[in-house]
């Protein structure tokens, strides 16, 4: 234990300088006078200024710029890209959000001149490949899912489930059906009840059984006449794959209601279930969770939703098409929700998807979920004995441990665990979701990791928690900044920079 202080100690004395200055603010770095340009001298004939904008177009003072070199700015930024983790650089087992790896090909293939320089008001007869493309990666969704019709068009996972449970408005409301209730199990993503409420629907909680899997009996004391959707993460938060979908999917059917299938969670069984086959009339993908988009930043993403037949009228326009050997953005559809988002979706993301699919096959993507899966339940033997898994030895692509007996032996919580893993250079697994695991912990480490990179954080597990409860508390002990108030950043962000 002293020799790992020691270490961390001499590491973050040697890190201390360069962190100070990453993390400073650019305008803090800013004399005045500095340059990071010279512009050459305007080859434009001089007008009076009152000539070129009006008074009201014209700012009275300078725009409060930082005034810094380029090796400033340069070293600013590089500096303050090493202080982030990410798949490019760290483990990454954050559950239920997919950290796997986004191959560079796929990233060069999206950026070819003639895909990346292409403008959506082109006429179609002048983006016949990308069209081809896209028509191709509209059938590869729809067979993967096993429903036929698809929509390219949504901006991301919880966009998708949006648009999906407005299709379903569309579609009870075009067959005369007046329906109000969405059921949803408690182990769902947050956002399922979000989209439903937007969607104009109210949301019914379907409580988990003992196994985590939903209550049946709950299901049909809830379901009537006027449930439009039930909603499924299949597999599910938990890492679970319930063996009931096909019964709670004849049961929903048997009052008129739909399916729709959370695809979050689709890398667990590419290849080997369809949702179509098991009952579902609605998904969506996450490309970047299942077909290696790019994570982050806030976007821009995509979340593709695939429909049964009787749904497909409804999908927003356009749909990508074929008449006549050519391929057409299809914009004449009298029951369509309309668009979702500006033009037909997030080309960059889907052209990446594209390459991911092609590049695997059907073979190789089942392959791809066969080892996420194994990966998964290898780091689920390694740790169960410290951290304990509620439900079940078994998992899919991912599972959802508890720190709640460290808490109350040695009052270690999730967030310490969580906290201390940056010490060791690995990324938390997400900590308290879902919220029927108490001090739970959604480790996912998907198919692309080593075994050996599993064992290294399955012994970092076994360190920490061996470590004493007061070190814990204070974790991270090795980056610049240490535990902030979560809830206050939350209610009260600070999102520009200030002077005082």
């Amino acid at each position: 234990m002293r020799l790992l202080l020691a270490q961390q100690s001499r590491y973050k004395a040697s890190t201390s300088m360069r962190n100070t200055r990453a993390t400073q603010p650019i305008f803090e770095l800013s004399k005045p006078g500095r340059r990071a340009t010279r512009f050459p001298d305007s080859d434009v004939p001089v007008r009076p200024i009152e000539e070129l904008l009006p008074e009201h177009c014209r700012a009275t003072t300078l725009p409060p710029l930082p005034e810094v070199t380029e090796p400033d700015v340069v070293r600013h930024f590089t500096n303050l890209s090493t202080l982030n983790m990410s798949v490019d650089t760290h483990f990454y087992p954050l559950g239920s959000c997919t950290m796997k790896h986004n191959p560079k090909r796929n990233e060069r293939l999206a950026n070819l001149p003639g895909i990346a320089n292409l403008h959506p008001y082109q006429p179609d007869d002048t983006v016949q490949g990308l069209l081809q493309l896209l028509h191709e990666l509209q059938d590869m969704f729809a067979e993967i899912s096993g429903l036929p019709a698809v929509s390219l068009q949504p901006a991301a996972g919880a966009h998708g489930e949006l648009t999906a449970l407005m299709v379903a408005a569309a579609y009870f409301d075009d067959i005369g059906e007046k329906r109000t209730k969405v059921l949803a199990p408690d182990s769902a993503h947050g956002t399922n009840p979000a989209s439903a409420s937007m969607a104009g629907f109210d949301t019914v909680t379907i409580k988990s059984d003992s196994r985590g899997l939903v209550d049946l009996a709950d299901l049909r004391s809830k379901l009537d006449d006027q449930v439009a959707v039930f909603m499924i993460t299949n597999p599910s938060t938990l890492g679970i794959f319930d063996d009931q979908v096909a019964e709670i999917a004849d049961l929903v059917h048997k009052e008129g209601g739909l399916i729709y299938l959370d695809g979050a969670n689709m890398n667990a069984i590419l290849g080997i279930a369809r949702p179509g086959d098991f009952g579902a009339d609605m998904m969506h993908y996450n490309p970047h969770k299942t077909f290696s988009g790019p994570h982050g930043g806030g976007g821009p993403g995509a979340g593709p939703i695939c429909v049964t037949e009787k749904l497909g009228p409804y999908l927003p326009s356009p749909v990508v098409c074929q008449r006549d050997g050519r391929f057409a953005l299809d914009y004449e559809r009298a029951k369509s929700i309309g668009r979702v988002r500006a033009f037909f979706g997030n080309v960059g993301v889907l052209v990446r998807a594209y390459c991911y699919i092609r590049t695997h096959g059907p073979d190789g993507l089942r392959r791809a979920s066969e080892q996420a899966v194994l990966n998964a339940n290898y780091l689920l033997s390694r740790v169960k004995h410290i951290l304990p898994v509620p439900h079940g030895d078994r998992c899919m692509h991912e599972f959802v441990a508890t720190a709640s007996e460290l808490k109350k032996t040695k009052g270690i919580s999730a967030m310490d665990i969580a906290k201390r893993l940056l010490d060791f250079g690995y990324h938390a697994p997400t900590v308290y979701f879902p919220l029927t695991v108490p001090e739970s912990m959604m480790i996912e480490p998907t198919e692309s990791e080593s075994k050996e990179t599993l064992d290294a954080f399955a012994e970092a597990l076994f360190r920490i928690t061996d470590e004493a409860a007061d070190l814990l508390h204070e974790a991270p002990h090795t980056t610049p900044i240490s535990r902030p108030n979560e809830v206050q950043a939350a209610r009260s962000p600070m999102l520009k920079w200030t002077s005082v």
